[in-house]
C-alpha cells in the first residue's frame, strides 16, 4: 500500500519556516548524496501541498513545483480556482476520503510536504505513515512548527537515523497505529 510520508526539513528548535514563511535557513551546502533527498525522489510520484507551502513554492519559480511533469501534485485549500494546471490540482475534498481514493490508486509513495496545518489535518485523520525528519543544527527561535498545534498525542515508533558531517540529523518515525 502507499505510503504518506512527511519528508521535511526542521531547524534544531522545531520550526519549517520563519513566521512569514521564510526557509532561507535551509540554504547551505549540501554533501554529494543531498541528504538521501536524490534517493527519496525516486520513491514517491505524488506530491501533497497546503495552499501556503504552494503559494510559497511559486514564488521561488517552482512552476511545476520541482518534480517534474510525472509527478502529480495535490494543492489542498479551501477556496478552488477556476482550473487546474499541468500536473496541479486543487483539492477541497475530506482528508479522510481524500487519502482513502489516493491509497487505492496504483502508484508509488506520497510525500506530504506541508506545511504544518495540512500535516495536522493528515496527522489528525490518521493518514501520514511515516515522519522523515532533517534537523538542521540551527535556532531560528520563532515561526511556523513542525505540526500545527492541537491537543493531541500521537505516539511515533522509531525506524532509523543518520548523522551527516555537517552535524543535519535524519530522523525517521513510523507514526503508530
Amino acid at each position: 500500500m502507499r505510503k504518506i510520508i512527511v519528508y521535511i526539513a526542521t531547524s534544531a528548535d522545531g520550526y519549517i519556516a520563519r513566521p512569514d514563511g521564510d526557509f532561507s535557513w535551509l540554504d547551505r551546502p549540501r554533501p554529494k548524496d543531498n541528504y538521501g533527498f536524490d534517493e527519496f525522489i525516486t520513491s514517491i510520484d505524488t506530491v501533497l501541498w497546503g495552499r501556503k507551502t504552494y503559494e510559497i513554492g511559486l514564488k521561488f519559480g517552482a512552476g511545476n513545483l520541482g518534480m517534474g511533469p510525472k509527478v502529480k501534485n495535490y494543492v489542498f485549500t479551501r477556496t478552488l480556482p477556476d482550473k487546474s494546471a499541468g500536473n496541479i490540482e486543487f483539492v477541497k475534498e475530506p482528508v479522510k476520503e481524500f487519502a482513502t481514493r489516493l491509497r487505492a490508486q496504483p502508484g508509488k509513495d506520497v510525500w506530504m510536504m506541508g506545511g504544518a496545518g495540512i500535516i495536522a489535518s493528515f496527522l489528525d485523520a490518521g493518514e501520514i505513515d511515516e515522519f522523515s525528519i532533517h534537523v538542521i543544527p540551527i535556532f531560528i527561535g520563532e515561526g511556523i512548527p513542525l505540526v500545527q498545534p492541537r491537543h493531541r498525542s500521537i505516539p511515533l515508533k522509531f525506524l532509523s537515523t543518520k548523522q551527516f558531517e555537517d552535524g543535519v540529523v535524519h530522523l525517521n518515525y513510523a507514526v503508530e497505529r
